[in-house]
C-alpha cells in the first residue's frame, strides 16, 4: 500500500463512485441544478447524458443523498439486465413498501401504485433515479414509460432522470425520448478541472505537499481524457508507482509508464 509513502490516511482514489471525494466541478455543479430543477418545476423526465467515466452515477448518489434530506421519498436504480418484476420490486422497497414474496408484474405495480399515491397524498416529492438506462432490457424500458406517464397531473410529484452514455441515448427508443423534459449534458472536464480534483482528493485523505508536478498533470488530463473515472485511475496506479520507486513527486514519465496499464 501507499498510503504512508505518500503520508495520506486513505487511498484518495480507489473508488470513484464514494461522495467523500465527489468534485464538484462547473459541469457537474451545472447538472447538480438542472436534476434540482426537474423536481422543483415537478418535470416527469429528466435525462442525464455522458461519456463512460464522467461521473453520471457519482453524481445520482450526490444527487440522491440531497433530494432524501430535503424530504423526498428517493430510489436509485441501475437498470442493467434488471426484469421488469426485479425494477417495480426494488422501487416499491426503497420507497418503503415491501413487495415480499410478490413475484407478478401487475401485483408489484399495484403495490408501487399505491405507495405513489400515499405519498401524493404526503404532498412528499418523488425522485426516481435510473441509471445505465441504455442498458435496459426492453420490457423493463416499457416498465419505465408506464411509471413515466403514471397518474400525469401536477398533483402527483413524480420526477424520473434516467443517466446514459450519449452514444446510447437513442437506444431509450423514441418512445422514452419523446417523454424528456429535459436534457442535462455532463462533460469532460477542463485541465483546471483535473488538476483541481487531485489536489482536492489529496487534501481530503490528508496529503500536506504536491504529489504531481504540473506536467504531470497536463499528461494526465490528455491521456483521460478529461473524464474523472480515467483521471482517478490514473492518479491511482501512479501513487503506487511513485511509491514503489520511491519518488518524492510524480513527473509526466510515470504517468505515461502507467498509462499502458489501463484499459482504455
Amino acid at each position: 500500500m501507499y498510503q504512508s509513502h505518500w503520508g495520506i490516511e486513505q487511498s484518495p482514489f480507489r473508488s470513484c463512485l464514494d461522495p467523500q471525494f465527489f468534485y464538484a466541478s462547473p459541469t457537474h455543479d451545472e447538472a447538480l441544478a438542472r436534476l434540482h430543477f426537474l423536481v422543483e418545476q415537478r418535470h416527469r423526465l429528466g435525462l442525464l447524458l455522458g461519456p463512460a467515466g464522467s461521473g453520471k452515477s457519482l453524481l445520482l448518489e450526490i444527487f440522491a443523498r440531497q433530494c432524501a434530506a430535503a424530504g423526498c421519498a428517493v430510489a436509485n436504480v441501475n437498470l442493467l439486465g434488471v426484469e421488469p418484476e426485479e425494477l417495480l420490486a426494488e422501487l416499491a422497497s426503497q420507497l418503503q413498501r415491501d413487495g415480499g414474496s410478490v413475484l407478478s408484474v401487475s401485483a408489484l405495480w399495484r403495490i408501487l401504485t399505491d405507495r405513489l399515491v400515499e405519498l401524493r397524498y404526503e404532498q412528499r416529492p418523488v425522485v426516481v433515479l435510473l441509471d445505465d438506462a441504455e442498458c435496459a432490457l426492453a420490457a423493463s424500458a416499457d416498465t419505465v414509460i408506464r411509471l413515466a406517464r403514471h397518474h400525469p397531473s401536477p398533483e402527483m410529484r413524480l420526477t424520473l432522470v434516467l443517466a446514459a452514455e450519449q452514444a446510447g441515448v437513442r437506444s431509450l427508443g423514441h418512445r422514452l425520448l419523446d417523454l424528456a423534459e429535459l436534457r442535462i449534458d455532463v462533460e469532460p472536464w477542463a485541465p483546471s478541472d483535473t488538476g483541481e480534483f487531485l489536489a482536492a482528493s489529496l487534501r481530503k485523505a490528508g496529503c500536506r505537499s504536491e504529489v504531481f508536478d504540473e506536467p504531470a498533470v497536463s499528461r494526465m488530463h490528455e491521456l483521460a481524457g478529461g473524464l474523472p473515472r480515467r483521471v482517478a485511475r490514473l492518479a491511482d496506479l501512479a501513487l503506487a508507482a511513485g511509491a514503489g520507486a520511491e519518488l518524492r513527486q510524480i513527473d509526466a514519465g510515470v504517468i505515461d509508464s502507467v498509462h499502458s496499464e489501463l484499459c482504455v
